[in-house]
């Protein structure tokens, strides 16, 4: 930082607080000067709140009232690059200023003053008698590969009482230790762990090489089949990332693939990354934050938030999995951590890698056009080679009305079973059925708080509401008529399919993944290496299982229902269901043994079901593009959502129907609105939701217009807007 960027005590400054106001405060410079882009504690009425000098104060306020910064944090100023992607990503995603640097800002304890603390970590003495407290006190240790606890946060984790630690630390089996609250994480080895590449992997990991050595801005496109070794050819990236002296970011779409990646990055580099997700500790959360920003990390392995940290000297970015929806915020501040990570990169002249086999439309048209480079990687690596796959014509198939594992499907899978092999069959709805209705009076069970229907989740006895999260135990008697015994599901989800499974190989072990059967990342973790080892004959899975792990016994995937995402009006629906079901087809034969995938459909010859049993991808990409570049809908177009929602749903329609009539900032730009609509669940946690949708050219200056638009009007009592740029779904 130069002499200019240093503020003298007294002078005036203007600091962004994390607080939900509209403007930049102006504060006296504390005792002692602070940098552009500090980290400050300031009054705000009676509290302390943080917020980062964000440059010269205003001076539109009486001087004398002006109050004085208390203090400048003991952290790394935000650089200049940093207060750029927010004032960006704040004017793209049309969000405020304060809630882009609450994003940034998402760790405990960053205005604590520098201290020691007590530290648990394994030590090498031997407990003088097992119990099962004991036993999770170590195994914690060992899983969580020699790092550091306090004595709260290795309790919690154990599931024991402090008691229990302490009483090894005087057996010397826990070592207590006095050590600063945040270090640095330790160096990794770009030379260390190198493996041998195929020809395909070379060639594209030495383009990727050359990229980061230019120090300069670019995104590359990697597209390569489910098994072709993308992550070892961008590993190779991030290992040149790390020659340059550069911190590397990869992305990933799941907490539940950390575990595998984690342990493949350090077989890499001889070292842990840094691991930034919502599974991760609070201490460690701090730490990262605050090595971030010192240079003190070398590589974060995160969640789409790690985009928001301070990095000293960000020199790529890996979106793994790019076509993930996972990618999108719904909530909060809604934007997409695949556009945002390009942004970021072109600010700080980073590079970008997209990794998938089945990318995003939008990422496949910007390669198209040139604008992204594209790499790919057409063959498995090793002896593992693409399944096969067919469709099953449920027309053909002989099946009660109440089944739905076809008797070819299970033909297919005693196969498999006979082999010693594994089978997945995949459904892509959680629960046990998505619709509970009564045969009395045709009632069907909905959310007390949600116009949306509540699934029946028999593992855990209760019916659950996957819009609000609310949950009851079944009911005995209809709520509408009270009859008894006349409850019935309909439809199947992954619990149904296996009890169905069940009921057909009764010897057969079962292993049912979905998201909400498990308590904890740590608990899903340990079912998906279960299944790895051969833990199971039969997976039952939901989208869950379409994410990244490798099941080497694997050879059989079954799609129960193909045709369920080709229903309904999201224009990604086809895309969607092209993505989803190459993927889950590609957990099959992943390693030495022949796969095959079979999918359960109505509608073998619709186009998506034609293409994805084709393997013809690039023949789908072309035509789904023709399609949408007709209709000028994105990646050829833009949209923006306006989502109201309000307690009273006579304003919220009232609210609706006035933007719709005042629409002169859109019409400037030639775009159009389409509205105001119930949202297709019109109404969750209580409050009644409507939509409208702006459609605009795709060179049109849409959020200026929008913001235009929907300042017109101020928002009374319970009302609330947001604005969603490119929406993902239209729910």
């Amino acid at each position: 930082m130069s002499e200019q960027d240093f503020f003298d005590e007294g002078e005036l400054v203007g600091v962004l607080t994390t607080q939900p106001l509209d403007r930049v405060l102006d504060y006296k410079a504390p005792e002692g000067g602070c940098w552009l882009g500090a980290f400050v504690e300031v009054p705000l009425g009676p509290r302390k709140v943080l917020g980062v000098v964000w440059g010269k104060g205003r001076g539109d306020w009486d001087i004398s009232k002006v109050r004085a910064v208390i203090r400048a944090l003991d952290v790394a100023p935000m650089r200049e690059e940093m207060r750029l992607f927010i004032e960006k990503s704040a004017q793209y995603t049309l969000t405020s200023l304060p809630a882009m640097l609450r994003l940034a800002t998402r760790a405990p304890g960053l205005s604590d003053p520098p201290s020691m603390r007590k530290v648990y970590r394994l030590g090498a003495g031997e407990p003088d008698r097992q119990t099962d407290a004991r036993k999770r006190v170590i195994e914690t240790l060992h899983e969580y590969g020699g790092l550091s606890f306090t004595l709260k946060e290795l309790s919690e984790l154990a599931g024991v009482t402090s008691s229990v630690v302490k009483g090894l630390v005087k057996q010397g089996v826990v070592a207590e230790e006095e050590a600063p609250r945040d270090l640095p994480y330790p160096k990794m080895d770009p030379e260390y762990g190198r493996k041998e590449l195929t020809d395909d992997q070379e060639a594209a990991s030495a383009r990727l090489r050359e990229g980061i050595s230019s120090g300069t801005y670019g995104t590359t496109l990697l597209r390569g089949v489910t098994g072709s070794g993308k992550t070892e050819v961008y590993l190779e990236a991030v290992a040149e990332c790390l020659r340059q002296g550069r911190q590397a970011l990869v992305l990933l779409p799941e907490i539940a693939l950390t575990a595998e990646f984690l342990t493949r990055v350090e077989a890499r580099f001889g070292t842990k990354p840094a691991e930034w997700h919502s599974g991760v500790t609070m201490t460690e959360r701090r730490r990262i934050w605050k090595m971030v920003g010192q240079g003190g990390v070398e590589v974060v392995i995160g969640a789409r938030s790690a985009l928001f940290l301070p990095y000293q000297n960000l020199g790529l970015v890996v979106v793994d999995e790019e076509h993930d929806t996972s990618y999108k915020q719904d909530d909060g501040v809604l934007y997409n951590a695949r556009d945002m990570a390009v942004l970021r990169s072109s600010i700080c002249g980073a590079r970008v890698i997209l990794a998938s086999a089945t990318p995003s439309l939008e990422s496949w048209a910007n390669a198209d056009a040139g604008k992204y480079e594209r790499l790919e990687l057409t063959s498995r690596f090793g002896p593992a080679v693409m399944p096969d796959m067919q469709a099953i014509d449920m027309r053909a198939e002989d099946l009660p009305g109440s089944r739905w594992i076809s008797p070819s499907m299970q033909a297919a899978v005693r196969s498999r079973i006979e082999k010693g092999e594994q089978s997945l069959l995949f459904i892509n709805r959680r629960g046990y059925a998505p619709v509970t209705i009564c045969r009395a009076c045709g009632h069907q069970v909905g959310c007390d708080h949600c116009d949306a229907r509540m699934v029946e989740h028999r593992f855990l006895k209760r019916l659950l509401c996957h819009q609000c999260g609310e949950s009851k135990p079944m009911p005995e008697a209809c709520p509408s008529c009270e009859v008894e015994g006349k409850l019935a599901p309909v439809g199947p989800g992954v619990e149904r399919l296996a009890e169905e499974a069940q009921e057909l190989f009764p010897d057969a072990r079962m292993a049912v993944l979905s998201s909400d059967l498990f308590g904890s990342a740590r608990a899903l973790k340990e079912g998906i290496t279960a299944i790895a080892d051969g833990g199971a004959d039969i997976i039952i899975g939901t989208q869950l299982v379409a994410k990244g792990h490798n099941f080497p016994l694997l050879t059989l995937v079954g799609v129960i229902d193909a045709d369920l995402g080709l229903q309904g009006s999201d224009l990604r629906a086809a895309e969607r269901t092209f993505q989803l079901m190459r993927q889950v087809a590609g957990r099959a034969g992943r390693s030495e043994r022949k796969g095959q995938a079979l999918l359960q459909t109505f509608q073998p010859e619709h186009p998506v079901i034609r293409a994805i049993l084709a393997g013809d991808e690039e023949a789908f990409w072309k035509a789904e593009a023709g399609e949408r570049r007709h209709a000028g809908v994105p990646p050829y177009g833009r949209m923006a959502g306006i989502i109201l929602s309000s307690t009273d749903v006579q304003e919220v329609f009232d609210l609706g129907n006035a933007l719709a009539r005042n629409d002169g900032a859109l019409r400037e730009i030639g775009a159009q609105v389409f509205g105001p609509a119930p949202a297709p669940i019109a109404r969750v946690r209580g409050r009644h939701r409507v939509r409208l949708l702006v459609k605009a050219d795709k060179a049109a200056p849409l959020q200026a217009a929008v913001a235009r638009w929907v300042g017109q009007y101020k928002l009374k009592g319970d009302m609330r807007l947001a604005v969603d740029i490119d929406p993902q779904s239209f729910y």
